[in-house]
């Protein structure tokens, strides 16, 4: 049965709830606070040691999810001969930034066990049916479809088949390419993470544009947006939280390293500890969208102006703009019945320069 209100094929209830199941003690919602993922990549520089490491820190330095890559050289590519012409990695042959790049699959078994001893929430990207096939021995709870993959169609139906949660990242995606990878996973489930995402690395502050994360969600009616970071600092992540996003990527490197293929769009524990920082606090800040009056106002109250005499007033004289004034302290009548009891009789004597009281508006039946 069809969604009355999304249309797919999923649970009303996670409409109506807004959030995302990772796990017992996880969900990604609708409308923030989002949950910080640290993307590992290729900052381990080809070290075992270096990755685990990195798993370990990027949990202490805050991250909700760490996030890892699946792929190794001829998953990738093969067309050994590419040079990369132009960005970041200029010069290099294809296959052998992804050989310096890979995690390789041995190192898996050690990562997830790592994640499990302690409470650390792993997942991946599986970047072909090798991969993904790799990684359902170790039931991550999540999935991540890469940018440069929102076009592999086949890719994202055997992932979506898993009925695990999908984050999708859009960078060089158009709206078109966007639907048509949203409309195969709902063929399956409902479960869909967008991250607005530029893949230029690093991204420049200019072009970051988070702006399109409320077009995305404008556009695709879909709530469960976020950023996908490649810029070199946390200015434009720690600004993305006031937008109500579920989530934030930022690459994540223990210590900076001209070895790390990323390292010029991955940030430190110190910088990734105020970004996690920068959301709680930017989200507290942004409050929700509909008046509440918070205690802290509770003291103020009586500042606020009440209806006082200003001369003596005998029963049954009529309250007029010369005998009655508006005047703080609030300690009678609220100032917003002045226009209400002017031509009424006063049922009690009133000394001069006393708040009228409450009760008036019982006497007066106003």
């Amino acid at each position: 049965m069809r969604c009355k209100l999304c249309g797919g094929l999923c649970y009303e209830s996670l409409h109506r709830k807004m959030k995302i199941k990772i796990n017992n003690n996880l969900y990604f919602n609708s409308e923030g606070p989002p949950l910080l993922i640290a993307e590992i990549s290729a900052n381990h520089c080809g070290s075992k040691k270096k990755f685990l490491q990195h798993i370990l820190e990027a949990k202490k330095s805050g991250a909700d999810l760490v996030k890892i890559q699946t792929y190794e050289v001829s998953d990738m590519t093969i067309n050994n001969k590419f040079k990369i012409e132009s960005g970041t990695w200029k010069g290099l042959n294809i296959s052998s930034l992804y050989k310096k790049a890979q995690t390789p699959f041995e190192w898996h078994y050690d990562a997830f066990k790592l994640a499990k001893k302690n409470k650390i929430c792993l997942f991946s990207t599986p970047f072909s049916l090798r991969a993904l096939s790799f990684l359902k021995k170790f039931n991550p709870p999540i999935y991540k479809v890469a940018s440069f993959e929102i076009t592999d169609h086949n890719l994202i139906t055997e992932i979506a088949k898993t009925n695990k949660p999908i984050i999708i990242s859009t960078g060089l995606a158009n709206i078109k390419e966007i639907k048509e990878a949203i409309k195969i996973i709902k063929k399956f489930h409902n479960k869909i993470i967008l991250l607005h995402c530029i893949s230029g690395y690093p991204t420049s502050e200019e072009d970051i544009n988070l702006n399109q994360i409320k077009f995305l969600k404008k556009k695709l009616k879909y709530n469960f947006v976020g950023l996908s970071d490649h810029t070199k600092d946390i200015k434009a992540a720690s600004l993305a939280s006031l937008f109500k996003i579920s989530a934030i990527e930022k690459h994540f490197i223990i210590k900076k390293s001209k070895k790390s293929p990323d390292n010029n769009f991955s940030i430190t524990p110190k910088k990734f500890k105020l970004l996690k920082k920068n959301i709680i606090n930017y989200y507290k800040i942004m409050g929700k969208d509909k008046l509440i009056r918070p205690k802290s106002e509770k003291s103020s109250h009586i500042f606020r102006r009440s209806i006082y005499s200003t001369k003596f007033i005998k029963k049954g004289d009529l309250f007029t703009k010369k005998n009655i004034g508006c005047y703080r302290p609030n300690l009678g009548i609220s100032s917003s019945y002045f226009f209400k009891i002017i031509n009424k009789k006063s049922p009690f004597n009133i000394k001069e320069n006393t708040p009228i009281k409450k009760k008036i508006i019982r006497l007066l039946k106003i």
